[in-house]
């Protein structure tokens, strides 16, 4: 009820925008208050002229101009027609009549309430309202005709992340780094489109990219980050474990990730609890006592009780990772190829464990 008297009152006030010129008198819309105006004009002139104001020459000329303006003037106002008051009935029926109907009309058509409304960013912005892939694709195309538009890769590699085109994601970091020069923050940026491409996996490159950003700034957070990931996908929990713990003591106060990084921490130390099988404090004070040869010996056994483990339940693809390692620190190089064969047996089915297992007989160079 409120629109509708709403839209009432409004109406109203169209139709006394109409009839109100309808109702005023002739004159009050002729030429005759120009004609007043300009022989006000013509009397000034002769007023500045006989101050001094102005010179006798400049004095005739606007005599002149101002004269002809009034002849113009009073030629109007005598040849104005005066409205027929049949013109000014059929303009008020038009007012009355026509225009309340005309605007309910567009109203119901355009106006309705049960219409889904129109956000204030798509009227502001027509662009806005342009599906993002509709938008990426403009990009793409100005990015065909201008491949060394660095700013326009950096601009979409964001995007193509948001869409989880991590391959496209890469490639477009690539050319950020090609055309705007290499930072730590696009380096690390690469990487994480690198490792999200590779469904999480710190690849060999996304590693390089890495430390790529922390040499050019040893603060980076996210290559930090994603170094103690690569460290803990190899086996190697203590080191992610030390990584992020530096990483958090140097975090800002209040930073956002700081509680992610703790809670990935936290599950690094629960499952090095679990499995880890490391010394306990008493083994360690033995093992400090010990000659070097039964140090030795003792890390043997602990590495041989490994293998044990995952020969009955080689599930455990961490272990696996650890035992590998540990044989190629151990120089038992055909050990630890044996032990990436039964590794590559238990997982041949998980294409990322495997690729994970690849990267690592790689890194160590136990390819045959």
């Amino acid at each position: 009820m409120t629109l509708w008297f709403v839209l009432a009152m409004m109406t109203g006030a169209a139709i006394f925008a109409v009839l109100w010129p309808l109702g005023r008198r002739a004159e009050g819309l002729s030429s005759g208050h120009h004609v007043r105006v300009y022989r006000d004009q013509l009397e000034e002139i002769t007023r500045d002229e006989a101050a001094g104001r102005i010179g006798a020459a400049e004095a005739e000329a606007a005599r002149i101009e101002v004269s002809r303006r009034l002849l113009a003037a009073a030629d109007q106002e005598s040849a104005a027609p005066e409205t027929s008051p049949s013109r000014k009935r059929a303009v008020a029926i038009v007012a009355l009549v026509l225009l309340p109907l005309l605007s309910g009309g567009l109203y119901l058509a355009l106006g309705s309430p049960s219409l889904p409304g129109q956000p204030l960013s798509a009227r502001a912005n027509p662009q806005a309202a342009q599906p993002i892939e509709q938008l990426v694709a403009q990009v793409e195309a100005h990015l065909e005709s201008n491949p060394q538009d660095g700013r326009g890769w950096e601009v979409l590699a964001p995007v193509y992340m948001q869409l989880r085109r991590y391959d496209a994601a890469a490639r477009a970091r690539r050319n950020a780094i090609t055309y705007n020069g290499a930072t730590a923050k696009r380096e690390s940026d690469l990487g994480e489109a690198l490792t999200a491409s590779a469904q999480g996996i710190v690849t060999a490159e996304a590693k390089l990219a890495f430390e790529r950003a922390l040499a050019l700034d040893d603060r980076e957070a996210k290559a930090r980050y994603f170094l103690g990931v690569a460290a803990r996908q190899d086996g190697r929990t203590t080191e992610a474990a030390a990584m992020w713990r530096d990483l958090l003591a140097s975090a800002p106060p209040g930073v956002s990730w700081a509680e992610f990084v703790r809670g990935e921490l936290a599950e690094v130390e629960q499952r090095s609890g679990q499995i880890v099988s490391g010394p306990g404090a008493e083994e360690v004070a033995a093992a400090a006592a010990m000659d070097p040869k039964q140090r030795q010996q003792m890390i043997v056994g602990m590495v041989e009780g490994l293998a044990q483990r995952l020969k009955k339940d080689g599930g455990d693809f961490e272990g696996w990772l650890r035992l590998v390692r540990a044989y190629t620190v151990l120089g038992e190089r055909d050990k630890a190829r044996v032990a990436a064969s039964d590794a590559r047996r238990a997982v041949e089915r998980d294409a990322d464990k495997l690729r994970r297992l690849d990267e690592l007989v790689k890194e160590l160079g136990l390819e045959s």
